[in-house]
């Protein structure tokens, strides 16, 4: 079996993210590693970086597991030609996941009924990471 996974480096905001994710989508936060914890303090890595700082972490939301980091703690992650998509099932848990993803964020495309669903929008929150949010869509036949 092949599983793939989100890795974000937040690059040194890895701990603000993960409450945020908290408290805007529920996320769970399943485990965190610092660089403190490593069994090996003085290794090439962590030796370098600050031991409060985030090492690995992975959160959840819905049923989908997120791993996080902060890497190199510049404090300026850069996420480009990727986004997270979210589906959720109502309209109203659309309108409260954008609006919650949305504070301190930049909003690309306001949260409208389209024609493929009741609800789609495209939004960048304040650590940059890119997400559309929708309601799951309507299926249709795919004709050839």
């Amino acid at each position: 079996m092949k599983l793939v996974q989100t890795m974000i480096n937040f690059d040194g905001r890895c701990d603000e993210a993960l409450a945020f994710y908290q408290k805007a989508l529920g996320a769970e936060i399943l485990m965190c590693m610092r660089f403190k914890d490593h069994p090996e303090p003085d290794n090439e890595c962590s030796g370098k970086m600050d031991p409060e700082k985030v090492m690995h972490a992975q959160f959840k939301i819905g049923s989908t597991v997120v791993m996080a980091a902060d890497c190199h703690s510049t404090g300026k992650p850069v996420f480009q030609g990727m986004s997270l998509s979210l589906t959720v099932p109502t309209a109203a848990e659309a309108d409260q996941a954008f609006a919650a993803l949305s504070v301190g964020g930049q909003v690309q495309m306001p949260l409208e009924k389209t024609f493929f669903t009741e609800k789609f929008g495209m939004l960048t929150d304040k650590f940059g990471i890119s997400w559309m949010v929708m309601v799951t869509p309507n299926p249709q036949a795919c004709q050839a």
